[in-house]
């Protein structure tokens, strides 16, 4: 069975496991981060230490850290790296996490890591599967009747969750308005991407749109 390892902190982290748990057959194992850390942590490898932080995570070979600090994140890519962690996924994006550090652990331990602004941007390789088959870029099937969205098929969807829950609620959509809706839909769920801006919950919106998009063009 594939165990994924999933670091939370305070509110983030919650979520993938949910979605985990109720769209694969993955098992879980997980280790928490205190939500409130300083801003700059000068000994982040004891930090984690006194923390009594519960290294099994790292016994999953996919491994996707919510630490969502720079200096957090170099540690618990070392930590994976020591561990074997055949795969590390970093939410987030650059702003929370040292992408040149990174760079150094993955070049000098051949551990895969990945750093994403938004989840649902993931694409499979060969060291984040089977996680990224399920999880990342939403690929849809779907089926019209009368019209109208009759039933829509999540192949691939965000880890938050979002993409079952728009499948959900565009059934009966008539389908010249199901792709701008589904892209409301996904900026109405609670994801925790970051607002405001043209990227995160908008890029978002605009990958689950193009999705259904595909997918209607491709209607058997």
């Amino acid at each position: 069975m594939t165990v994924i390892g999933v670091i939370t902190r305070g509110k983030y982290g919650h979520r993938l496991i949910e979605a985990i748990k109720e769209h694969s057959d993955f098992s879980v194992v997980t280790a928490d981060l205190p939500e409130f850390v300083p801003v700059f942590i000068e000994e982040p490898d004891e930090f984690l230490e006194n923390l009594n932080f519960d290294r099994n995570v790292f016994s999953a070979e996919i491994v996707v850290s919510y630490a969502l600090h720079p200096d957090l994140t170099s540690a618990v890519a070392k930590l994976a790296a020591e561990a074997g962690v055949r795969s590390l996924i970093v939410p987030g994006g650059p702003s929370r996490a040292s992408v040149t550090e990174l760079k150094k652990i993955s070049e000098a331990s051949g551990m895969d890591i990945e750093v994403d602004d938004i989840c649902c941007t993931l694409e499979p390789n060969s060291c984040n599967r089977p996680f990224s088959d399920i999880f990342g870029v939403p690929v849809l099937k779907v089926r019209t009747e009368n019209g109208k969205i009759a039933e829509v098929k999540v192949i691939k969807g965000a880890p938050c969750g979002s993409t079952w829950y728009m499948a959900k609620e565009i059934v009966g959509v008539p389908v010249k308005d199901a792709p701008p809706k589904a892209g409301l839909l996904i900026q109405h769920y609670p994801c925790r991407a970051e607002r405001g801006d043209l990227g995160g919950i908008h890029e978002s919106g605009e990958l689950h749109k193009q999705a259904l998009i595909k997918a209607l063009e491709n209607e058997d």
